[in-house]
């Protein structure tokens, strides 16, 4: 793609990586195939290839988002099929990443949308805060349906429909400390206790912690660490999430210097999308740059942790399990065999959902921000899930959980939870 930044537009770093990105672009059009909103919507504006011209028009122009812009680039899940399918390397993540801060710095959005989205940034990335809120979501969780009827409170609405019935209790797997490995040692890693997840579904950590104990490896939960930043940093609030970033490349790079670390273990897989960007993210940070890329380099995904300790096959679980690639797992990391492997070495029947590319709808805040849109894609992946037949789901990122069991009876899991049953654990509830 021809572009025409002049020089002084370009002495932004930014601007600067956002020109090359462009530049790789060659209209081919391969994005649209497979990109959820297009599918959905059927409009050019609502494609990668459609984003990024109205984009480039933006950038190159030097003028302030307008509605149509932010209409169409809200509109993104930021699943990264795109990026799969590219055949020219564009990074669409990154030039999507800066389109979403110049319309934080630029466009002032309805009240409306302010105040849900400064509720957001306020309430989820906070543990503490977000089960306070989940608790005075049961008193209104009866107004719900009212809610959705006044366009000024229906995304409120939508948040009490989401809202769990049952809150679990905090989890000590959430505590600062060591958790010794119980057998011969073999390697110590740390683990992101996260923001959302521990306070929807405690037991993905606690599981994790038991295995990987019971493996052999040594656990540390470092003190400080939090939210990794990518729930503020897709909404464009950058100095928010390079905040969270620096206070967790802090906490980490302590843990790597007082007792090392083999890696940095994320059980969301949205989170570790995120996370293995810190270096990208704070590159212009003089301070934080080279830790913040050590960080990345040791952070991984739990499956792809376990994929390196050689397990031992285990006897046939006679279960089958429709195996949902979240969509920062497949298209954001590129991991998409370990975690089916792994699942299949520890006795499951694993089953492949038709259309396992397209997004399920959660995408962080989507399913608020976008209900419509989040709603007819959770239909289309609940569709294709039960199509399998399959006893169980799993999966793992936390958004994809929450937001698939409020459409099928079939009982979702996160695949460690599966993973820690077939090596020693505990059988999960809701498997019969």
């Amino acid at each position: 793609m021809q572009t025409t930044f002049t020089p002084e537009q370009l002495a932004d770093p930014h601007v600067a990586e956002s020109e090359s990105i462009l530049r790789k672009c060659v209209h081919c059009g391969f994005c649209t195939a497979t990109c959820p909103t297009y599918v959905t919507l059927g409009n050019e504006l609502d494609s990668p290839r459609g984003r990024i011209y109205l984009i480039k028009d933006m950038l190159e122009n030097g003028r302030p988002a307008d509605e149509e812009v932010v209409t169409h680039i809200d509109r993104c899940l930021s699943c990264l099929a795109c990026m799969t399918t590219c055949p020219s390397g564009v990074n669409y993540m990154h030039l999507v990443d800066h389109a979403r801060v110049h319309i934080e710095e630029t466009y002032r959005r309805p009240l409306k949308d302010r105040l849900v989205r400064g509720v957001l940034a306020a309430v989820l990335p906070y543990p503490s805060r977000f089960r306070l809120s989940l608790r005075v979501a049961r008193l209104g969780r009866p107004f719900a349906g009212l809610m959705k009827k006044v366009p000024f409170l229906k995304t409120f609405g939508v948040m009490l429909d989401l809202a769990p019935t049952e809150i679990a209790a905090p989890s000590e797997a959430s505590k600062p400390g060591v958790r010794p490995a119980n057998a011969e040692k073999r390697g110590r890693v740390a683990i992101l206790t996260g923001c959302a997840q521990p306070v929807l579904k405690p037991g993905i950590n606690e599981a994790t912690i038991r295995l990987l104990t019971r493996l052999g490896v040594e656990v540390v939960v470092p003190e400080g660490e939090g939210c990794c930043g990518a729930l503020v940093h897709h909404m464009g609030r950058e100095e928010q999430a390079l905040a969270s970033a620096r206070r967790n490349v802090d906490v980490w790079t302590k843990a790597i210097e007082t007792g090392g670390l083999d890696a940095i273990i994320i059980t969301a897989s949205g989170c570790g999308t995120t996370i293995k960007d810190y270096g990208h993210m704070l590159r212009l940070d003089p301070d934080y740059a080279e830790k913040a890329a050590r960080v990345s380099a040791l952070a991984k995904d739990i499956t792809e942790y376990l994929a390196g300790l050689d397990l031992p096959r285990q006897e046939p679980k006679n279960l089958s399990v429709a195996y949902h690639s979240a969509c920062s797992m497949q298209h954001g990391q590129k991991i998409t065999m370990a975690p089916k492997l792994l699942l299949k070495n520890a006795g499951f029947v694993v089953r492949d959902p038709a259309e396992g590319h397209l997004c399920c709808g959660s995408a962080g805040t989507y399913n608020i921000l976008q209900p419509e849109i989040s709603a007819t894609l959770k239909a289309r992946k609940v569709k294709n899930i039960e199509a399998t037949k399959a006893d169980v789901i799993a999966t793992g990122n936390i958004g994809c959980i929450t937001q698939i069991a409020t459409g099928t009876a079939i009982p979702i899991l996160h695949t460690i939870e599966l993973l820690d049953w077939a090596y020693g654990g505990d059988k999960p509830a809701g498997i019969s």
